[in-house]
């Protein structure tokens, strides 16, 4: 019983680091990558479509993303959808491939962008420290109910205390690369 939630943890652990990291990609630097359009959907004949699923997203150059959709018809509603997503951008048309120029960073956005990035860290580690809560509460729990000794639950106990720190550093690692990601000009 206590390995299976140890298991569970550090897999639910996992899970919110990898929701972290997806989180962080939207966050944009000065770089262009294709990853910064996942989350936007087009209009799709009357359904919502993710972009990658109605166009082919290509790196122009390390500063532009190239978005072709497959169907002449889209492309004023991938043009569209592209402007109407949070991050800022503004796509131009040139025959049937969309420019999408990443603007240059000011001073000012990119510290406000580090403000972001830390809220979302701080959520991640919200999450962490909650998941090590209920695992201690399900121990105390198998501990009521005679299913372990003291002694099993204390040490899992301590091994679920330094799982979650060691989850929270991944997450300090990963918010101080991605500020320094931020703040390379």
């Amino acid at each position: 019983m206590i390995p299976e939630l140890k298991k569970n943890t550090e897999a639910k652990m996992q899970k919110t680091l990898e929701a972290l990291k997806h989180d962080l990609q939207k966050v944009r630097t000065g770089r262009a990558h294709t990853g910064l359009l996942d989350h936007v959907t087009v209009d799709y004949y009357g359904s919502p479509m993710p972009i990658n699923q109605v166009a082919n997203l290509t790196l122009i150059d390390a500063r532009t993303i190239g978005v072709q959709p497959w169907e002449k018809n889209m492309l004023g509603k991938v043009e569209r959808a592209i402007r109407d997503c949070d991050l800022g951008l503004n796509p131009a048309s040139q025959g049937d491939l969309i420019r999408v120029p990443m603007p240059a960073l000011t001073e000012e956005r990119r510290r406000e962008l580090i403000k972001v990035v830390k809220h979302e860290g701080e959520g991640a580690k919200v999450a962490i420290r909650n998941l090590r809560r209920d695992a201690i509460h399900h121990l105390k729990e198998a501990l009521k109910a005679k299913e372990c000794s003291e002694d099993d639950e204390r040490r899992a106990q301590d091994d679920v205390q330094k799982l979650t720190d060691r989850y929270i550093a991944e997450v300090d690692k990963m918010l101080a690369a991605k500020e320094v990601d931020l703040m390379a000009v």
